[in-house]
């Protein structure tokens, strides 16, 4: 059995319809499949309308964005209830926030000479998605500016560009208590990403386990031979769950779907522990 647990589609910075990722999941072989757009539920419906036509199953989730101290950090979660009302006020906050944070990296940009405007880049989002730094990207690809996505991020939108502005995030501790009140299964993202800055301090992972943290994403493109041994044993010394992800974004990134894949025994942990939105059958 192939799982793949990690993609995004364009209801966050994916580059594909919902529908279209699940049909990539299953033109790649997969047999279960998760959407974990950011911050956002909006693609589940059409991906689960999709996953019953094409006879894959589908986890729904969503990867949440999480901080601490300046630093990201990123929430997987699998199968939370999409109505409780913490989590729709910390994803509907968030949300607000990457939008405003768009306004105020486009001003800085343009006032450098960078030819791009708020009306390119929100002509890149789509109606009720989440909004992020890939869509100023998209602008820039779009005008002709730069060649594609990693360009962009290489020469103005990285973390420590003079144009990044943070956005409203969660401390992530709370974030893994507000996903398991939804009933969900927090899993954190990438967490020994290299390309991404700072890695996640193993300190972190255990205070994150410790408020009910389920799992850790241990394969990962981003994550060298190193960070892979070192998570899993993480992962195994804490009790939890080792998943495997491809991180899919369509052409927005070089990922392919399921190119890392996680265990039929670590869905099974996943399906047992989530009580608050069901796994989508054929």
């Amino acid at each position: 059995m192939l799982i793949d647990l990690h993609t995004h589609s364009i209801a966050s910075d994916g580059t594909e319809p919902p529908a279209v990722v699940v049909g990539q999941a299953v033109a790649a072989g997969l047999d279960v499949v998760a959407l974990t757009d950011h911050d956002t539920t909006l693609g589940w419906d059409e991906a689960t309308a999709a996953a019953r036509r094409h006879g894959i199953r589908l986890v729904p989730g969503i990867e949440v964005s999480c901080s601490r101290r300046h630093q990201s950090i990123h929430l997987l979660a699998f199968l939370p209830d999409p109505t409780h009302p913490d989590l729709v006020a910390e994803l509907e906050r968030a949300r607000h926030s990457r939008d405003t944070r768009l306004d105020a990296m486009v001003a800085k940009m343009a006032a450098d000479g960078i030819p791009v405007t708020i009306e390119q880049v929100r002509s890149q989002v789509e109606p009720g998605a989440t909004p992020g730094r890939p869509h100023i990207a998209d602008a820039l690809v779009a005008s002709g500016v730069v060649g594609h996505r990693d360009e962009a991020f290489a020469r103005w939108l990285g973390g420590r560009s003079p144009y990044y502005v943070e956005h409203y995030a969660p401390d992530p501790v709370r974030a893994v208590e507000i996903v398991r009140a939804a009933g969900g299964v927090p899993v954190i993202a990438h967490p020994r990403s290299v390309n991404r800055g700072r890695v996640v301090a193993d300190v972190l992972i255990e205070e994150m386990a410790a408020a009910g943290l389920a799992g850790i994403e241990v394969d990962h493109r981003d994550h060298p031979a190193d960070a892979v041994a070192h998570l899993a044993d993480l992962a195994r010394a804490l009790g939890l769950v080792i998943t495997g992800s491809s991180d899919y974004h369509g052409t927005g990134k070089l990922n392919r779907i399921g190119e890392h894949t996680t265990s039929p025994a670590a869905l099974e942990v996943i399906e047992a522990l989530g009580t608050g939105t069901p796994v989508v059958t054929p």
